[in-house]
This record gives C-alpha cells, structure tokens and sequence, in this order.
C-alpha cells in the first residue's frame, strides 16, 4: 500500500515518449501544441482605424474631405495638411494620417468636415505590430488550444496545426451482478452506470473512450477482454473486480496478461483498492467498483494522468482552499476525498459519503480533502479539488 503522495509520485515519474499529429485548425479545440508558435509577421500588419469615421492629416477640427477607404481598399491617398478621408474599420489608414476621428463626433456639408472637438495625436489608429511582431513567441509549447487560440492562430494563416495526440481509451466494467440501464432488473442485480459516468467524465476534460465493454466476473472472460482492449489502448481503465474478494479476478488478469504492477492501493478513502499498472507504453488504471470511490479516482489520479499524455502543461483539476461552512469531523483512520459543494465562497461537506453514493457527487461540485482523524472548525480553511 502507498500513500497519496506516493502514488502521485509514481504516476508523474513515469516515462514515455508523447505522440503527435498534425490536425486542422477546425478540428483542434483542446489539444495541446507540440511545437512553440511565433509570429510570422506583425499584427497588424499595417496601421488601420480602429473604428468607422474620418482620417485626419494634421491637428485641426476642419477638415476637406478627399476620398474614402474601406476594409481591404488598397487605394493610395497623398494626404496634405488639412485634408480628411472617409475610413472605416480595419481600413488601412494613408500615409500622414495624424489620427482618426470617430463618425458620432463630425459633422458633413459637401467636402467640408467639422469636428466636434479637436483630436489627439494617433487616436484611433491600430499601429503595425502592435499586438504581435514578427517572430513573437505567441504560443509555447504545452499550450491548450481555446476557441480564443483557435482565433488567434487562424489569424496568423496557420491552417494546420502540430499537436500532441490525445490518449486512446478504452473502458472495460466487471460485476455478475450489473445489467444495462433500460433492461428489467431481478433481484439482486443493480444498473451499470460507472461506464457511463467515466466516459463522460472523459469528455467532460477533452477526452473519448473508444472502446467499452462490460465484462462477468470469470477470471477468463475478463483476461481476454484485457487482451484485446489493452492492444488499441493507450490508457486501459476498469471498474470493479480490483478488491480481494472470491470474484475479484481483474488484478489476476492483469498480471496474466503481462502487465507490470506499479502500485496497488492507496493509504485513502475512498479508493483504497487503486490499481496503477503499465505494459510497454500502454498503462492501466483499476479502479474500485463502487461509483463515488470510482469517480474520486479518476479525478484525483487518471486525469492528471490523461493531461500528461496529452501534453498538457497543467498537472489536474485546480486546488484551491476554501472556508467550511459548519464543522466537521474525519474520524476515519485515512485521509479522504469528501464530497463537497463550493458556494458563497464556502465549502460544505454533502451527507451521504458512502463510496457507494453517487448522489451527493451529483449534487456537488467538489472534493474537499481533510487529513484521518483531523477535526476542522467553521470558517477554518479546506483543500478542494474542483470537478464541475
């Protein structure tokens, strides 16, 4: 068994070579860069009006009106003092414009342009470069990819862009006892939901299980489905059958099939039966089968986890330390993830944290973790992991 901070430490120590790809701009929302972007030229790329109205040369508040120049106008004006064109935004603004006056505060009769007030030097003009120059690091590598990113690169030109390949996942389940949601239930049985919470647990972060598959409890059957999920995985997650009961098969399996334990349950609760294995450059997570304890796993441990094969220069979910709303006591002998709901600025620990109950998961937002037999007063601060 290990501690926390152990398994952190062997999850983060392990070694890999990432992989890439090359993606389309349109198609690479939340994938991390593989490479630094820099500027290829300065942007803007030439001084333009940062609004509709008038380019002045000179500083008067009377102006002569001699041409117009729209968005992509590539008309050419030999401004004299005095002079004004009509221009509009993101319109190139001529040679010797000494500023832009806004449409609102002129004033029209024939060619003869009057302003409202006198305007200052460079007002209203975009100048070149002043966002970027050329050869700017605009993006380091590691970077997660925004729609706000997605605009700046398409801004640049760039049309394809180099990515760090996200993980395939596949998911398997095990119980004798687990029937498919929509089915008739018998006594006894009760509904598979830990695969569909996983997996949108992964697509909530950015990530997609490929493969699911929900598995007996036979030491057979569940050794050939880690066989076959294991070879187009990168990450292979299951659910239940990690504990050490008479039908807990999957750590069996797992060293059946050639995967090389690198630690196997954590000091915790709940999740005190966490497998964390690899095969090569494949690596599995076990996690409990009861839902709460599952869930809290794959956000403490699997997700960082996904970040890092992803790329991503981020280590998880935030922390952040909040005040409790009430007191409480952990007289449990093991630190714990409590479910929790972060409001006002305060934390609250939800009733009903049995890893069995995922309701107070699904009513919170949170998981405060407060130290094994540690008691905390109102208002004293607690660590939370922030899952929704």
């Amino acid at each position: 068994m290990v501690t926390i901070e152990e398994a952190h430490k062997i999850i983060k120590d392990q070694k890999f070579k990432l992989k890439t790809e090359t993606r389309k701009l349109s198609d690479c929302l939340s994938f991390s860069i593989s490479e630094d972007i820099t500027a290829p030229f300065d942007m803007p790329s030439f001084d333009n009006s940062a609004m509709d109205g008038y380019a002045l040369c000179g500083i008067s508040q009377e102006y002569k009106i001699v041409g117009e120049v729209a968005a992509g106008d590539k008309n050419e004006f030999d401004l004299k003092e005095g002079d004004a064109v009509r221009i509009f935004t993101g319109a190139k603004v001529p040679e010797k414009t000494s500023a832009v006056m806004m449409q609102e505060k002129t004033s029209v009769e024939g060619n003869k342009l009057t302003l409202e007030q006198t305007p200052k030097e460079g007002q209203s003009i975009r100048k070149k470069g002043a966002e970027l120059t050329k050869g700017q690091l605009v993006f380091k590598k590691g970077y997660t990819i925004t729609p706000p990113g997605i605009g700046l690169i398409g801004s640049l030109g760039i049309q394809k862009v180099e990515v760090f390949r996200k993980p395939i996942i596949n998911l398997i389940t095990t119980g004798n006892e687990l029937i498919e949601p929509g089915n008739q239930k018998a006594e006894g049985q009760i509904y598979e939901s830990n695969s569909y919470a996983l997996a949108a647990a992964c697509e909530n972060f950015g990530f997609h299980c490929k493969k699911k598959n929900q598995i007996p409890d036979n030491l057979v059957a569940i050794k050939s489905g880690i066989k076959d999920f294991l070879e187009t995985a990168d990450v292979l997650i299951l659910s239940g059958g990690i504990s050490v009961g008479d039908y807990d098969f999957v750590k069996q399996a797992l060293e059946e099939n050639g995967v090389e334990e690198m630690f196997y349950k954590v000091f915790q609760k709940p999740g005190k039966p966490l497998y964390f294995g690899r095969k090569g450059e494949k690596f599995v997570f076990a996690l409990p089968g009861n839902p709460a304890s599952s869930l809290s796993c794959f956000y403490v441990y699997v997700l960082p986890f996904l970040y890092k094969l992803s790329g991503k220069a981020k280590n998880g979910l935030e922390r952040y330390s909040f005040p409790i709303s009430h007191d409480f006591e952990n007289r449990g002998d093991r630190p714990s993830f409590l479910k929790a709901k972060l409001a006002n600025g305060e934390v609250e620990i939800l009733d009903g944290q049995g890893s069995s109950m995922i309701i107070s998961m699904a009513q919170g937002n949170a998981l405060a973790f407060i130290d094994a037999e540690t008691s905390v007063k109102k208002g004293e601060k607690v660590e939370c992991i922030l899952i929704s």
